[in-house]
């Protein structure tokens, strides 16, 4: 079978770039081509461009220069379609696979019939099958959503969002995420009490992390704030220098960025929505709880006993965490909890396979 991800840069991460961070749905792209090559599948990653070189094979999966299709630029979109095209007849997939919400799923379902691929689509968040990100951005929304209604195959990333999927009339196959590889042995010693890592935008809430800090000053915090919304950076670096007891970090790759939840005791998520967070993961394989304002996949918080789930509570946030870190024994369970999620919920082997029965009964 052969299998295109369309994807703005998921080849960075198999390049182990320095010069970009990487969002959760390309790295998981990233992870999924790779089993699915060393399955014997063949795989392709068609990336914006970037500089990058056209016709690259990393850790078997071919990488294509795909034009600047990844800019947000309307003109720039429209003047990658012809480079879309060319590399789709080039390569001709059984399977053009999109993770995440874009305007292009729209333009790729108009060029199913004459390129002879079928379309699969990932819900990486939760909001782009609720009908949230079509209510809020109505024109490219609403391409979107009508594509995603005619994929050929749909695939959830929790049971939450099959059930949203099913509510809406619409199939899916559910699988969970891969397991993110480690680069380097578990460090045991915990020497950062909160952490909070994403990407700097409206809905990851960075401000909300800022004003635990500023509350528990005793606290020792770390934030890893890669720039995407340039005016919210500068608004979150400029507080965050002043504040004594956090550390900030614009940008850490992601195959070095584990060791950061590694000496973590809790990592803090504010964000308004999410599908299941790598960050979440990651804590797992770091024996890191969890405190969470809104994200709670699949109830993961409390079947493993991993953290606290705020619903949403500022007065929460801070209570709990001065109860978690002022109470050892109930941190360590918290941090056990994590751990075991990751050890029952995310058999990479397993998940790939359910994840290739949805294109293999489309």
């Amino acid at each position: 079978m052969k299998i295109l991800f369309f994807s703005s840069f998921a080849h960075l991460v198999l390049e182990k770039s320095q010069s970009r961070t990487s969002g959760g749905a390309e790295l998981q792209v990233a992870l999924l081509a790779k089993e699915l090559a060393l399955r014997g599948e063949d795989v392709v990653i068609a990336g914006g461009d970037v500089g990058q070189h056209d016709q690259v094979m990393i850790d078997g999966v071919m990488t294509r220069n795909a034009g600047k299709f990844h800019t947000g630029r309307i003109v720039e979109m429209l003047a990658a379609i012809p480079r879309v095209v060319s590399v789709l007849r080039e390569e001709r997939p059984e399977w053009v696979v999109v993770m995440g919400w874009t305007a292009w799923l729209f333009i790729l379902w108009g060029l199913r019939p004459f390129l002879g691929y079928k379309l699969d689509f990932i819900c990486a968040l939760d909001s782009e099958i609720s009908g949230e990100y079509r209510r809020k951005n109505p024109f490219f929304g609403g391409l979107f959503e009508f594509a995603v209604r005619r994929c050929d195959a749909r695939h959830s990333i929790t049971r939450d969002q099959a059930k949203v999927f099913k509510a809406r009339g619409m199939d899916c196959t559910f699988y969970r995420y891969l397991l993110v590889p480690r680069s380097s042995p578990r460090s045991e010693e915990k020497t950062i009490d909160l952490l909070w890592v994403s990407r700097c935008h409206p809905i990851k809430r960075p401000h909300l992390f800022l004003d635990l800090a500023e509350a528990l000053p005793n606290a020792r915090c770390r934030m890893i704030c890669p720039c995407e919304d340039r005016e919210l950076w500068n608004s979150v670096a400029a507080r965050a220098s002043k504040l004594p007891n956090l550390e900030f970090i614009e940008k850490v790759p992601y195959h070095e960025v584990q060791k950061h939840y590694d000496t973590a005791k809790i990592f803090v998520n504010t964000s308004t929505f999410e599908g299941f967070p790598n960050s979440f993961i990651q804590a797992g394989l770091g024996k890191t709880a969890l405190l969470s304002m809104l994200v709670d996949p699949d109830g993961m918080i409390s079947v493993f006993g991993s953290g606290v789930f705020t619903g949403d509570s500022i007065e929460a946030l801070g209570r709990d965490t001065k109860r978690i870190l002022g109470d050892k024994e109930m941190l360590s369970l918290m941090q056990e909890g994590s751990f075991r999620m990751v050890a029952e919920w995310l058999d990479s082997s397993a998940n790939v396979e359910k994840y290739l029965s949805g294109l293999r009964s489309a």
